[in-house]
């Protein structure tokens, strides 16, 4: 007979018979099942992934199982790897000569880093937060080699998914290794445009919420505008595209901070902004630590204190949209403290962009 810690532990692994329809339709557009998964967002649930018809390129309609491991995938794993491919995407579109390298936990970024070489990007994007990291969903914009392939399986590290474009023969044999990892393979390369309906879908208890996905319209420096009296370096203005993108794909409140070829702390899905801030600073020690750092917020400053705690914290620069009743005194105590501020609209233009996301 099993102990009872066996079988609590085998709740976790054991798959849920699904009964779900062999497709779906909402309003014109049709969805066709492609995978049963392990269980819904909880153990005992059944669950099952539905393809878009007409889907097409780096989306999650033609991912390729490689290797399901012993658990096989579950709810939550598929909607870590969504939103991993959605900013990894995002991020080659703007960095398309850049290898990038992204980590997703409980559908919240946890680390993101660029570089040249595919192990240093990997390593950066692992060190932002290794705490946080340890059993994420890893998404990647390249090919997986086998000197990464032997870091991803590093028992330590826990890895539950690994997404990418492609895997050579080698790197594979050694991601067999690891029973219990899941490795999957993009549909299409991430330089790739991805082609879908457009829309998103909430399901509510009686009925359904529908929008337009959000997009955002920050790509370059070009399209920030400068408002406190000292004006951002180059740097600065490079590291408030990358991590107000970041922010983009993260829980509201968001607060991200980093440079400008990685994240240096989160923080996500907090009720107040201060708290969200003091989060992203709390979790960057843990690794690169807020000093030298912009900080990217994805709604506007309600008050002086998240840029007295940035001051405090030696981060140099803010990104964010305007819209407070006292978006002045905001700029007026970073002039203070001489904080750099961007705003998200391009000089000239009246309303900036925000980017809440409720996942």
């Amino acid at each position: 007979m099993k102990s009872l810690d066996k079988r609590r532990r085998d709740q976790y692994k054991t798959k849920i018979k699904e009964e779900f329809p062999r497709s779906l339709r909402v309003g014109s557009q049709k969805f066709k099942k492609k995978l049963s998964l392990r269980y819904g967002e909880n153990p005992g649930y059944p669950a099952a992934f539905y393809q878009e018809e007409g889907a097409s390129g780096p989306n999650m309609a033609h991912l390729k199982i490689l290797q399901e491991g012993i658990k096989g995938l579950s709810y939550i794993n598929v909607a870590d790897m969504d939103l991993g491919q959605r900013l990894t995407h995002k991020l080659t579109e703007i960095y398309p000569d850049k290898l990038i390298c992204t980590l997703i936990k409980h559908e919240m970024p946890s680390g993101v880093a660029m570089d040249t070489e595919p192990v240093k990007a990997f390593e950066k994007a692992w060190k932002c937060d290794s705490l946080s990291n340890f059993g994420s969903v890893i998404v990647f914009n390249y090919e997986i080699d086998a000197s990464l392939a032997t870091l991803l399986v590093e028992s330590q590290r826990n890895v539950e998914v690994v997404y990418s474009p492609g895997y050579t023969p080698e790197a594979l044999e050694v991601l067999a290794s690891r029973k219990i990892l899941r490795v999957v393979e993009m549909g299409a390369a991430l330089k790739r445009q991805a082609k879908d309906n457009g829309l998103e879908f909430k399901r509510l208890a009686g009925g359904l919420l529908v929008q337009k996905r959000f997009n955002s319209q920050i790509i370059s420096p070009d399209h920030l505008d400068v408002v406190s009296k000292r004006k951002p370096t180059p740097e600065e203005m490079e590291a408030s595209v990358f991590n107000w993108i970041v922010a983009v794909f993260t829980r509201s409140n968001a607060v991200v901070i980093g440079t400008k070829d990685k994240v240096h702390g989160i923080g996500s899905g907090q009720r107040s902004r201060i708290d969200a801030a003091q989060n992203a600073i709390q979790f960057s020690r843990r690794g690169y630590g807020p000093e030298g750092c912009v900080m990217a917020s994805d709604a506007f400053m309600p008050f002086p204190d998240v840029v007295e705690l940035a001051a405090k914290n030696k981060i140099t620069a803010v990104v964010y949209p305007l819209g407070s009743l006292k978006d002045q005194e905001v700029i007026e105590k970073a002039n203070e403290l001489n904080i750099a501020m961007l705003v998200t609209r391009k000089p000239g233009e009246v309303e900036s962009e925000r980017c809440f996301l409720h996942r």
